[in-house]
């Protein structure tokens, strides 16, 4: 899969610091994680006999002290040359209740490579904190940014990301351009074959042939059976102001 530009400096962000490691036993793990202005904020783990942070934790807070809002990528790095690693069950349960729509980079299975993953998917059947209420993001490639800024794109259908109604931000990826406050008014899950011209909003059995060929362009491994979710949202009036 490849990776934007953005998720790569993060990578190479976390990378540089967990370069800068291992003279020192209790800092082993370099972190970086991406706001949606595209500042990176880093962090390192903090080994002790009592228990530590780990460094995406650490990259966490220190986000979160700079005023950072939503976090868009996440990535960790080991000292000695160990590389990209994926994060720890922990961090994977922080990450789901507080940014719910940040990608993880973390090695390919098969071959190594640094690939990219919405943290839902390294959760399933997760557990969600009740009383986490994050800004959520609604992310969009670059070339939709001026229809969801006229407001004449109002309808995305996602699979692998658990969205939900309510206020979040559309966020254009590996742009400089400013997110939007925007309004997700339903989220409906239906499988990829019962998808209508209605649900999709378009013409035809060839819309929705068109529709359902760009989404696997975008989703290579989403399966046949799939579900997936078609999400409706409208700017806000801030938006438009």
């Amino acid at each position: 899969m490849d990776l934007f530009d953005s998720e790569l400096r993060v990578i190479d962000a976390a990378g540089a610091l967990a370069r800068r490691l291992g003279a020192d036993a209790s800092h082993t793990v370099a972190a970086a994680a991406m706001d949606t202005s595209g500042r990176i904020h880093t962090g390192v783990n903090v080994h002790h006999f009592t228990g530590g942070p780990c460094a995406e934790l650490v990259a966490i807070g220190t986000a979160a002290a700079a005023g950072a809002g939503p976090l868009v990528t996440i990535a960790a790095v080991g000292d000695h040359d160990r590389g990209l690693l994926a994060p720890c069950g922990r961090c994977r349960q922080v990450i789901l209740d507080l940014h719910p729509d940040a990608l993880v980079a973390l090695p390919d299975k098969a071959t190594g490579e640094p690939t990219i993953a919405p943290i839902p998917t390294l959760l399933p059947h997760s557990y969600r904190h009740p009383d986490a209420a994050p800004l959520r993001l609604l992310r969009f490639h670059a070339r939709y940014a001026e229809a969801v800024a006229a407001g004449t794109k109002t309808l995305t259908v996602r699979w692998n990301e658990s969205h939900a109604a309510g206020e979040a931000l559309a966020y254009f990826e590996d742009t400089e351009l400013d997110p939007l406050p925007v309004d997700v008014t339903s989220v409906t899950v239906k499988r990829v074959a019962e998808l209508s011209p209605v649900d999709l909003e378009v013409n035809g059995t060839d819309g929705v042939d068109r529709y359902i060929a760009n989404l696997r362009g975008h989703y290579p491994a989403m399966p046949t059976d799939a579900e997936v979710e078609i999400v409706r949202f409208r700017l806000t009036q801030k938006s438009r102001s």
